[in-house]
């Protein structure tokens, strides 16, 4: 019945109505403004979502296996004013650097250590683990700018074949998480536990274990976020990562993954990151507040959620 209603299939809809609401918003903005179809426009929307797409394929990576974080954009924030503490505090870029993916890593593997062992909701303890990494940031921050000092500039603003660097490592992303997902027994079993946890149990795999690791390379994923972030920017505030959850959530919600798990896939939520970039970047050409952008974004976040729900209730009823 599915396949004779939407011989795309469900997922295939969606991304062909997300494609034509990207083209429209394009279109609209560039008819406005001939300067939104400017190849560095494009460019720049690149790599203004690259941190926020990269923090999406973490986040899809979780909720695959019914899981999620909500203290990834703080611990962008941590790994961000730490790095640039010790670059100020005259350490080696390259072991700083390799210094806060481990803090990284850790604060993943500690965030799936507590969620599974506690058997607790993964929303309330990484909202809780959130401000645990904030609290720990502006401590080391002291709650002042911090700066790399120049260094690391290359990889924020260098480009290769005219592509940023930043894009090409969320390329790169979302190439390894699809081929995990898809390909590997790993992702395999992220997708069993995320359809049925209690049959994933009683099939032999080792639920806890494997959460863990998603969580362990939700953290990485972040960690690598936090590097391209505070070399793009050059400094760093403890709250800078603030709200990139929240955004990633939303842009892996639109792009048609869903709180029920087992469901989604890179494309769908690559879409969903352009439609929130272009839309911001849409709004900054046009001479939109700020203050309204905050608003049509928390309108969309509100709207995807409302979306998924209601399309999960309808297929409930069928």
């Amino acid at each position: 019945m599915d396949s004779k209603k939407y011989p795309l299939g469900r997922t295939g809809v969606q991304k062909l109505i997300l494609l034509g609401v990207i083209a429209v918003i394009c279109a609209v903005a560039g008819v406005i403004n001939p300067n939104f179809f400017a190849i560095r426009n494009f460019l720049a929307i690149l790599q203004q979502i690259a941190v926020l797409g990269i923090i999406a394929m973490a986040m899809l990576s979780l909720m695959i296996a019914r899981t999620l974080d909500l203290s990834l954009g703080a611990l962008i924030g941590l790994c961000g004013v730490t790095l640039c503490k010790m670059v100020m505090a005259d350490y080696p870029v390259l072991p700083s650097v390799l210094f806060i993916l481990g803090i990284a890593v850790f604060c993943g593997f500690l965030n799936g250590i507590i969620v599974t062992k506690s058997n607790s909701e993964p929303l309330i303890i990484t909202l809780g683990m959130s401000f645990v990494y904030n609290g720990l940031a502006l401590v080391i921050s002291d709650g002042g700018f911090l700066s790399l000092r120049g260094n690391l500039r290359q990889l924020g603003s260098g480009t290769a074949l005219g592509v940023p660097f930043s894009v090409l490592a969320l390329l790169a992303l979302m190439v390894l998480i699809h081929v995990i997902l898809k390909y590997t027994k790993f992702g395999r079993r992220l997708h069993i536990i995320g359809a049925n946890e209690e049959l994933a149990y009683l099939c032999g795999i080792a639920v806890d274990k494997n959460k863990i690791i998603n969580f362990t390379l939700a953290g990485l994923i972040t960690g690598i976020a936090a590097l391209i972030l505070v070399a793009r920017l050059g400094n760093l505030l403890a709250g800078s990562g603030n709200g990139y959850e929240f955004r990633a959530l939303s842009a892996a919600i639109i792009g048609g993954v869903t709180f029920e798990g087992a469901k989604g896939d890179v494309a769908g939520v690559f879409l969903g990151v352009i439609l929130l970039g272009v839309v911001s970047n849409a709004m900054n050409v046009l001479g939109v507040s700020a203050f309204y952008q905050t608003a049509v974004l928390g309108l969309i976040i509100v709207a995807a959620v409302t979306a998924s729900n209601l399309n999960k209730k309808k297929r409930n009823r069928v």
